[in-house]
């Protein structure tokens, strides 16, 4: 089951990987089908989720980042900054064999009430509860998605249940044939080949939605040599996809974004200098460099301007540049603004705060490997065994006690304290 707080994004939820069986989920009957927030969770089925307790694999999750993104104002008392600790709670609760917890880079250096750092805090707490825990910073480019995305990345397995194993190393290891599987690689996926098949011709296509105000489409090109990431993102889709609207962007707007494309420089935020030679009080505008990969994508449309087409990108190409892939539809407002902004999750958010796709696909294929890893080794953790270690012996027929083999008992000599 997934657990969502925003009714927009749990729609998405529900019309891609339930509803319409895309992928097999099963939803306990003791959970209504709907968003939850992980608080309330915690709170109002407590009991449920002490009946799950050492029957769970994984527990995965990203607390929202909005209070230690480095783009915020990374406030320690947004209410958001909380769920860190009601993700714990969940993990305490559940006591799974393994732990996934993902957040933006500035979760490494947010200060958490306890003196450190909240990267620190949760692997403390983590270890209180009898885990061993691997972390760092990925970057998802390394793994075939078109975008710079930063990413820190905690596995948490139970203690003494993956002796010798570094699954951050691992995965790291598994890159290259990960990629080699999917036609990608070795070199880094450029904005270019995950966009060239999409975007404008000069007949304008109304949006079938939103056409009578306005709004126009981009178009996917079937007249074009698909690069090896165009034709994985298609698998599973067919006709032109969803989510294609693009802006109503005025001559004067339309004009400034083809002058930022002539005269600054691509893949990088525009400078001071040419903000104001421009006459552009934005401070984050980035045009896209068509032979690299994209900067972090963002909850904001305009921030990126198309590498070729002088406009902000559709919720489409967004989508490309996070490797979700054509089939997925996203439900929602396309965006919100005003007071509304902060609390909103319209499908340009919704974008802008996932895990790309591939790159957790990445991490569950090693996630799956670790879970065989575990019933291969069966070695008991300390939830099982106890904090104390206690030699295990056996007595023999004169009263005197010898200690097992490893004939005798596999499963513990190569248990790690």
């Amino acid at each position: 089951m997934g657990i969502e707080a925003h009714p927009h994004a749990f729609e998405s939820y529900r019309h891609n990987l339930i509803d319409t069986g895309h992928v097999g989920t099963d939803w306990p009957e003791w959970l209504p089908l709907g968003p939850t927030n992980v608080v309330d969770l915690a709170t109002h089925f407590s009991t449920q989720l002490a009946s799950l307790n050492g029957t769970v694999d994984l527990v995965a999750g990203g607390p929202p980042c909005q209070g230690f993104s480095t783009n915020g104002r990374r406030d320690p008392d947004d209410p958001r900054s909380r769920m860190v600790d009601a993700y714990l709670d969940i993990v305490e609760a559940v006591r799974p064999r393994l732990v996934l917890l993902e957040n933006v880079r500035g979760f490494v250096s947010m200060p958490h009430a306890t003196g450190g750092t909240y990267a620190a805090a949760a692997k403390d707490r983590l270890g209180d509860l009898g885990y061993d825990c691997w972390a760092d910073i990925l970057v998802a480019s390394d793994w075939g998605v078109p975008q710079r995305r930063p990413r820190y990345i905690c596995i948490a397995a139970r203690q003494g249940t993956l002796p010798g194993i570094n699954p951050i190393e691992r995965l790291r290891t598994a890159r290259r044939g990960f990629l080699a599987a999917r036609g990608l690689g070795p070199g880094a996926t450029t904005a270019a080949q995950a966009l060239s098949d999409l975007g404008t011709k000069d007949e304008t296509i109304p949006d079938p939605e939103w056409g009578r105000q306005g709004f126009s489409v981009v178009e996917r090109f079937d007249d074009t040599q698909l690069t090896a990431y165009q034709q994985l993102m298609r698998l599973g889709s067919s006709g032109q996809p969803t989510d294609r609207r693009i802006a109503r962007h005025s001559p004067e707007v339309a004009s400034r974004m083809r002058r930022i494309l002539e005269t600054c420089e691509r893949g990088r935020s525009i400078s001071p200098a040419d903000r104001l030679r421009l006459g552009i009080g934005k401070r984050s505008t980035t045009p896209l460099a068509a032979n690299s990969p994209a900067p972090t994508v963002t909850t904001l449309p305009d921030d990126l301007i198309h590498y070729r087409e002088p406009r902000t990108m559709s919720v489409r190409e967004l989508a490309r540049l996070q490797s979700f892939p054509d089939w997925f539809e996203f439900q929602g407002p396309y965006t919100t603004g005003g007071d509304r902004r902060k609390d909103a999750c319209p499908r340009y958010t919704q974008i802008g705060n996932a895990v790309p796709p591939l790159l957790a696909e990445a991490i569950g294929e090693i996630l799956i490997g670790l879970l065989a890893d575990q019933d291969s080794l069966k070695t008991p953790d300390k939830l099982e065994l106890g904090l104390e270690f206690r030699p295990v012996t056996r007595e023999v027929g004169d009263g005197n006690r010898i200690a097992l083999t490893a004939n005798d008992l596999p499963t513990i000599v190569s248990a790690s304290f």
